[in-house]
């Protein structure tokens, strides 16, 4: 069975690559902090899976911007070790950039804890990542700091730290037979665009010859909007990474419904 990340108290938590992840009463650029909105401070009462906690007063939490491994799969089980060994007992304060509930009344914040003084001293989704205990996956509505995160990550994965040495987490390249067998995963596909169509408002990225067949990822008309920094019709040539959940429409898709979910390598 695989080993969980070594953890340790304060200075471990946030040594080596985590060390720039250390805030001082600020957010300190990790986060857009004027787009933030403060939130509650508590005690960390109970840790039930690898990014949802419940606070002392009854409030459960769940950790945006990240998904970790369900407690069934490959390093679900490490995964929630890992976070209960940096909150348990710890106070911590949540921040939101978004909605503040999901649709189970959970509060969907980024966490930090704080040290005795009070300040914050560490980004529990940031750590998580670089331990290797969670992949980035972002939200329209979430203010984050995604590359900062896809650039932890991508240390993360490069190490083989945690889940990355699992195959069922591996980047996928496009081809279209192995996806069609990974239909309903959270999956990371790499791969250079050969093509693309604006198909009265929706946008396609076409990952082969065959549209009707290969790999493809899809823009929704009613979502082109936020992709005012990112022109997915300008993809085409580009090596991409894009990460989303797999389903069959002609042949294996990921739908992309905010920029964040692509990743333009070159």
């Amino acid at each position: 069975m695989a080993n969980v990340p070594h953890i340790t108290r304060r200075a471990g938590l946030i040594g080596g690559a985590g060390a720039a992840l250390a805030l001082s009463g600020t957010l300190s650029g990790a986060l857009r902090a004027a787009d933030l909105k403060s939130g509650e401070v508590d005690e960390v009462a109970s840790v039930s899976s690898g990014q949802t906690v419940t606070l002392a007063s009854g409030l459960q939490v769940r950790l945006a911007g990240i998904m970790t491994p369900k407690r069934s799969e490959p390093w679900g089980r490490e995964a929630r070790e890992g976070l209960s060994g940096l909150l348990r007992g710890r106070r911590v304060r949540l921040s939101y950039g978004g909605d503040t509930r999901d649709r189970y009344d959970r509060a969907l914040a980024q966490v930090h804890t704080l040290a005795p003084d009070g300040l914050q001293d560490l980004w529990v989704q940031a750590e998580l990542i670089r331990l290797g205990l969670a992949r980035v996956y972002t939200w329209p509505d979430e203010e984050i700091d995604a590359a900062t995160l896809y650039s932890i990550e991508r240390e993360a994965r490069e190490q083989g730290r945690g889940l990355w040495s699992h195959t069922d987490y591996a980047v996928r390249d496009p081809d279209p037979n192995s996806l069609a067998q990974k239909v309903d995963s959270l999956q990371l596909v790499e791969g250079i665009v050969t093509s693309t169509a604006d198909v009265r408002g929706r946008a396609y990225l076409n990952f082969g010859a065959d549209y009707r067949t290969d790999f493809t990822v899809a823009v929704a008309k009613k979502h082109r909007k936020r992709f005012k920094t990112l022109d997915p019709i300008g993809l085409e040539g580009a090596q991409v990474r894009v990460r989303g959940w797999i389903e069959l429409t002609n042949g294996p898709m990921i739908w992309a419904s905010h920029p964040a979910r692509i990743e333009v390598l070159s």
